[in-house]
This record gives C-alpha cells, structure tokens and sequence, in this order.
C-alpha cells in the first residue's frame, strides 16, 4: 500500500567522482526533515568523521514532512510506520545500502520499520542505551518532547532508571523544544530555562546526566557545551552510523 504523503520529497546525494583516488564510505540513506537543522547537524557530523576515517562521505537524504511525522505519531506507530516506509523505498531506488533516522520522536515505529525494511537501520535508541552502559549511566532524566519524555524514550534505553520531570518542568521542555524544532532557534532565555531545570532535576532528584534524547537540542548546545551532566543521542547515533559506514 503506497505511503500517505503530503509534500514532494527533497533529495541530495554526493556522488562518486571518477578521478577521486579517495575510497568512498558505505552509501548513507537518511530520513531528514525533522527537523531541518537537526538533519544539517548530522550532515555535518557525518561529513567530517568520515573525511576524518579518510574516507569521502556518500549520502543521500529523503525529505519528510515534520508536522505530517508529528500527526502520525498522534495516530500510532503502525500510520508513522507507513508513511516513513515510502521514504525508505526512495531511499532504496537511490541504492542506499544503511539507514538512519536523524530525528528521536519517529523512532516509535522502530520495531515495524526494522522488520519490513529492505535495508539495516542503524538505531539511536539503541546507539544511546549502549552510551549509557558504557558510562555506567543507572539514573537519568530526559529532554526532548513532552511524548519522548512521558514515554521514557519508549522504554527503548534499557536498565536505567528514568526520573521524570516535574509536570510543569516538561511543559517547558516540550514548548521549548518544538520552537526549536519549528524555526531552528529559540531565544538565550529559553536556553537559559533549560539549563535552569537541568541543573534542577539533577540536585533534587539525584540525577546521574540528562539525556539529550532530542536532536534539535544540538542547536543550542550538546555534551561539552551544555552546562549540565549531559549525553547527547545524536552524537552516540552519529558514532554509530560512522562505525557502520
């Protein structure tokens, strides 16, 4: 059954040149859009581990349609499923040989998406559970949107315990956040409130590191830069698709 879709999709693609002597990576399908900035952050990050590695990148991004993924996540995993599915199977005609999504919220359709997909999705939830065991990581809260909050990550990060911010703490997280996610920026008071409740949930309830379980959140700042205890997903997804790569 063809996937409902509401816009064209966009798609880019670093090609082989034929006088490159330089060995290529493996070619990178991604699922971007959601949103736009989040995506230019793997782009990048993507880019420079792999000239890092000596390799020259080879990527291919399908454009989705963010508040089209945002009103199939309120519909269920299986409409969110079917929908990413017609951009894999552009991804597959570009001859794409791995996967990643550069977004958390879609990742609620993971499980679906990782058995009928012609191609390996490498996944973040997963890349992010093993960074937690790696750092001994046992108590963390999340930031992200208000469902990835509420869901803990759809119970995705394994044998951690996950703290829950204070209900009026995730409203702000969550309005934060989709302004992020909508324009690509938010003011130097917003960033200011997060890090305020950051700081917060790790005094009063004893919290090892917040987990940046959303790649907007780049924008504004990641592990080193945050100000708070902090492990970034995007950066543990991106490591992981550059292993694979």
């Amino acid at each position: 059954m063809p996937a409902a879709r509401s816009h064209g999709s966009t798609v880019m693609n670093m090609r082989r040149s034929a006088s490159d002597s330089t060995p290529h990576s493996r070619h990178l399908g991604l699922i971007g859009g959601l949103g736009v900035g989040a995506t230019m952050v793997y782009y990048k990050a993507i880019a420079a581990g792999c000239i890092d590695r000596g390799k020259v990148p080879r990527i291919t991004v399908a454009h989705a349609h963010a508040p089209t993924v945002l009103a199939h996540v309120s519909e269920g995993p299986d409409a969110l499923a079917e929908y990413l599915a017609g951009f894999i199977r552009e991804l597959v005609a570009a001859e794409t040989e791995l996967l990643a999504i550069p977004a958390v919220t879609p990742h609620i359709a993971i499980d679906r998406l990782r058995r009928e997909s012609p191609l390996p999705i490498i996944d973040m939830l997963a890349a992010s559970g093993q960074r937690l065991r790696d750092r001994g990581l046992t108590r963390i809260a999340l930031f992200g949107t208000r469902i990835t909050i509420e869901t803990e990550c759809f119970g995705a990060l394994g044998p951690v315990e996950v703290v829950a911010p204070q209900r009026h703490e995730t409203s702000e997280i969550d309005r934060i956040y989709h302004e992020l996610a909508t324009n690509g920026r938010t003011s130097d008071a917003n960033t200011e409130t997060l890090r305020r409740v950051a700081r917060a949930i790790c005094a009063r309830d004893r919290v090892q590191a917040i987990v940046l379980a959303g790649t907007d959140l780049n924008l504004i700042f990641d592990e080193s830069s945050a100000g708070f205890p902090a492990v970034d997903c995007t950066a543990a997804h991106v490591d992981a698709i550059l292993d694979h790569l």
